[in-house]
């Protein structure tokens, strides 16, 4: 990860790495409402309409685990690696322990993370769900995800993150290894909702087989201390794709550094990644990197940014082509709204908070692949009530 200005330092050993237990819930139905609230801003449905498995932890520990189709397995990451003796061939094989303090952090002091299998051929009918949930206050969750799309199956994560409302300060560390196999497909949603004092430190790698999908979409509308992010994808096998979306809102007090990187080392492969960012007083850096390492493959790199009030909105694109036969572009632009379109809008009988309010709607409301009816109408309402809170 190169820096920038203005980047934060966040100390891993500044934050306790010990929590108390929590008590199994057996049944979704019987988690405390607070919590239950909480959840439902992050996409995790309590009552399970339209999921098909659910994962939840707060703190240290696993609280509820439970799949409901055959062929798709999820388990607390300590107990995948005593039932799948295998899995060691997997953890830790796509990120270093000593890639950084963070990843040295949650190797020396875990907090288990979930395992996600889809069985070869399987197609998951509806998305699982999981929760990463911080409730300690000064609390480091240090978490080692794997999720396994095997060969041919099919599969929607939606994993939300957040924090309890009386948490003041924390820090959460995601490291995630993803493993697409031939012809599979891995959608993965992550919707943030942390803390204004919360530092978070994902690190994920991808590596995506012949005729594999990844398609990753990441939304974080409330503020956050401090997010740094860089998730590498790698396609592998030929014809792999992989398609990245997010949005992002950054109120004052906010610093967020998100970007992508894939690595098309296979011919014929495919890449796109799309931010849209909006800046009312905080800072966004968005990065996006695309390198491409055999002909034939086609990649696209699009960011746009608006900043309301003041603040700083960072965009840095970078395509690296090594051979003969790449097809790769990027597009980015950052500014204000134009006032030719809040006069249009006026125009046709709105004030201009509303026209601006409509406005700033529409550019974050990105077409995001793959979203259950449900969770999209529950993204779009939190749009709402974000551009409103921006006004």
């Amino acid at each position: 990860m190169r820096d920038v200005e203005n980047a934060i330092t966040v100390d891993p050993e500044a934050f306790q790495t010990d929590a108390e237990a929590h008590a199994y819930i057996p049944e979704l139905s019987r988690i405390d409402a607070s919590d239950a609230e909480k959840w439902l801003d992050v996409g995790i449905d309590p009552l399970e309409r339209d999921r098909i498995g659910t994962f939840i932890q707060k703190d240290r520990t696993v609280v509820h685990c439970m799949s409901h189709q055959a062929g798709v397995e999820m388990m607390g990451i300590s107990q995948a690696m005593a039932a799948h003796p295998w899995l060691s061939e997997y953890a830790w094989k796509s990120i270093s322990p000593d890639l950084d303090p963070f990843t040295r952090s949650a190797k020396a002091h875990p907090h288990e993370g979930y395992f996600i299998r889809v069985l070869p051929g399987v197609r998951a009918a509806h998305p699982v769900q999981s929760c990463l949930y911080i409730e300690k206050n000064g609390f480091s969750q240090n978490v080692h995800n794997i999720v396994i799309a095997e060969e041919g199956s099919r599969v929607h994560v939606i994993t939300g993150c957040a924090t309890a409302p009386h948490l003041e300060s924390g820090l959460h560390v995601g490291v995630s290894e993803f493993y697409v196999k031939k012809g599979a497909t891995l959608m993965f949603t992550m919707i943030h909702d942390w803390g204004r004092k919360v530092s978070v430190r994902p690190r994920t790698v991808t590596r995506v087989a012949e005729g594999g999908t990844l398609i990753s979409n990441y939304i974080c509308l409330k503020p956050v201390g401090s997010l740094q992010m860089f998730p590498t994808t790698h396609l592998e096998g030929e014809g792999a794709v992989a398609r990245f979306n997010s949005v992002l809102v950054a109120g004052a007090g906010s610093h967020m550094d998100v970007g992508s990187r894939v690595v098309l080392t296979a011919p014929n492969t495919r890449a796109e990644i799309i931010s849209r960012g909006i800046t009312s007083g905080g800072t966004i850096i968005v990065r996006g990197d695309l390198i491409g390492k055999a002909a034939g493959v086609r990649a696209h790199l699009e960011c746009k940014g608006l900043i309301l009030n003041n603040g700083l909105m960072h965009a840095i694109p970078e395509l690296q082509g090594f051979v003969p036969g790449v097809e790769m572009s990027h597009e980015a632009a950052v500014g204000k709204i134009d006032r030719r379109e809040i006069e249009y809008l006026m125009a046709r009988g709105l004030d201009e908070e509303d026209a601006v309010s409509t406005i700033v709607r529409g550019f974050l409301n990105v077409d995001i692949e793959g979203l259950p009816p449900g969770l999209r109408e529950k993204l779009d309402k939190a749009i709402s009530e974000t551009q409103k809170d921006m006004m």
